[in-house]
């Protein structure tokens, strides 16, 4: 039996060596694939395909079938598939929900890859159903162009898919960008957001969702974690968008509930309106973190099974930095500490020596930052009593809490002259650009740099938000609800939001776009690479 939260990792040269764990289904003439099709009652691929975690030479390939099935993956470098190279294959059970995932490895670099799923039923090995086949493109070896997307923040405050409406069509927008890839910032889902069937707009009209069992309610089970995930693969913007973009997927709070933090005890008044029966959050996040991972086209880690931050390399151009702010984070409290110990860590001390680890030996031009919080942005914790600190601004003046990290790592970055590190995240509901300048800081050891918020995918917006002084963070653009729009508004208000990046291979320019739903260009800027 495979083990499908451990995906194999696969290569041309080892596919006989991977045989027992993977199965080995075809080379070079295809998959070896039985003639007869029973027209009646085959297996389906329930809900798309993805691509995630591409680089030079590898990626993740995923897919959920409708039963107990072997999902055969075929890959070509055409569409026509009349040459295809490899031909591994992943059995999917009850235990993941029937999802899979693939590593692969031993990719060309630089490369359109095609890869082919088709869902093979394990009790009639004889049936098999339709095939779906998506596409990515691996990372340049040389000094290529590169573009990719972010945003964050999917499905929340009730407003689900009204297909009236054209359902979560942003997803439409940033696939005719053509990006290499996507980043999601977080708040994959609204676990702890239920989606009824009609809300009522300020302007009389009806937003009508579409609604599930799973979303009726605040998650709890693993099945009701899982129907979350399901519930986004039910909108054919993002089925579209998944099968063509490759996806960075990190996770924030509402993967599991509002503002959680590890061993928090589930007894605030919105956990109580919420009616969670568990009083403690570990379990929740146990089972939350189970769901995530079996529905996100991510990389496995052996050495830290469930582990998020890690580094994606895509090319001489660019390193991406996937952070994980809240799985080693200490208590959401006031987060006034003047010396640092287990109550301020936020990335935690083996993320943060990670990251310096591996930014100081990224040989890469860009060094993107991607962080499911902002730096600078105050993001309250309990909302109902205005007590403690969510993210990591604890207010103005010199650091404190959790912003102790950010001071050493930002030194550290001086320090050792690691240039040209952009931070993009989302989670505010709001899209804005800020410039961290030292001259205008209460700390001063650090190097400049941007900062670019955008979000949400499909989601009430909020803001603007209130920055402190501790990084001297100069806002240079941002759009968020008027006064009479007011808060929470939503997605048919015209104010969801994603950005782009662009950079040149020939003078290694980075341009970042700010865009809505409509692919409005709202505000950009040019940063030109420093030279270490």
């Amino acid at each position: 039996m495979t083990d499908v939260s451990h995906p194999p990792l696969i290569t041309r040269r080892r596919l006989l060596a991977a045989g027992g764990a993977t199965g080995l289904v075809g080379m070079a003439g295809g998959l070896a694939l039985p003639a007869i099709s029973r027209a009646a009652d085959r297996p389906v691929l329930s809900h798309g395909l993805q691509s995630g975690d591409v680089s030079g030479d590898t990626a993740v390939v995923w897919g959920r079938a409708d039963r107990p099935a072997r999902l055969l993956v075929e890959l070509s470098t055409t569409e026509s598939f009349k040459e295809p190279f490899d031909g591994v294959f992943v059995d999917v059970l009850p235990e993941s929900d029937m999802t899979g995932k693939v590593a692969l490895a031993g990719l060309p670099a630089g490369q359109d890859v095609f890869y082919r799923l088709t869902p093979q039923d394990l009790a009639e090995p004889s049936v098999r159903g339709e095939a779906l086949v998506g596409r990515f493109r691996t990372a340049p070896a040389d000094r290529r162009s590169v573009s990719f997307c972010w945003s964050g923040d999917t499905a929340g405050q009730g407003w689900g898919i009204d297909e009236s409406r054209g359902g979560m069509a942003i997803y439409s927008t940033i696939l005719k960008s053509r990006p290499d890839f996507f980043i999601h910032s977080g708040d994959n889902i609204y676990a702890d957001g239920p989606i009824k069937a009609e809300v009522t707009l300020p302007d009389g009209s009806v937003w009508k969702n579409l609604v599930t069992e799973a979303k009726s309610k605040p998650a709890e089970t693993l099945a009701e974690f899982r129907g979350n995930y399901q519930y986004n693969l039910l909108d054919r913007n993002v089925l579209a968008m998944n099968r063509d973009v490759p996806l960075l997927v990190q996770w924030d709070d509402h993967e599991v509930t509002n503002n959680w933090w590890p061993g928090e005890p589930l007894t605030r008044a919105e956990h109580r309106r919420k009616g969670y029966v568990d009083k403690n959050m570990m379990l929740l996040a146990a089972r939350a973190t189970r769901a995530f991972h079996e529905y996100s086209p991510m990389r496995f880690e052996p050495a830290e099974p469930g582990r998020v931050y890690r580094k994606i390399a895509y090319g001489p151009l660019l390193d991406v930095f996937m952070l994980d702010m809240r799985s080693y984070r200490g208590p959401n409290g006031e987060n006034r500490q003047e010396q640092y110990g287990p109550d301020a860590h936020f990335l935690g001390p083996a993320q943060l020596a990670w990251l310096k680890r591996e930014l100081k030996a990224s040989t890469a031009t860009w060094k993107v930052i991607a962080a499911d919080m902002p730096v600078g942005l105050i993001v309250v914790y309990d909302s109902d009593r205005k007590f403690g600190s969510e993210a990591i601004a604890q207010g103005d003046g010199l650091p404190l809490g959790r912003e102790l990290e950010v001071a050493d790592l930002l030194s550290f970055m001086k320090r050792e002259k690691v240039r040209n590190a952009v931070w993009l995240t989302a989670d505010v509901h709001y899209t804005a650009a800020h410039f961290y300048n030292p001259d205008k800081a209460r700390f001063q050891e650090f190097d400049p740099f941007w900062e670019f918020v955008s979000g949400p995918l499909h989601a009430g917006t909020f803001g603007p938000g209130a920055l402190d002084d501790t990084f001297g963070p100069e806002l240079r653009y941002a759009k968020a609800p008027t006064k009479e729009q007011g808060q929470n508004a939503s997605p048919a208000a015209g104010l969801q939001f994603f950005g782009h990046v662009a950079i040149d291979g020939a003078t290694g320019q980075m341009e970042v776009t700010l865009k809505d739903a409509a692919d409005t260009d709202l505000w950009s800027t040019t940063i030109d690479p420093v030279q270490s």
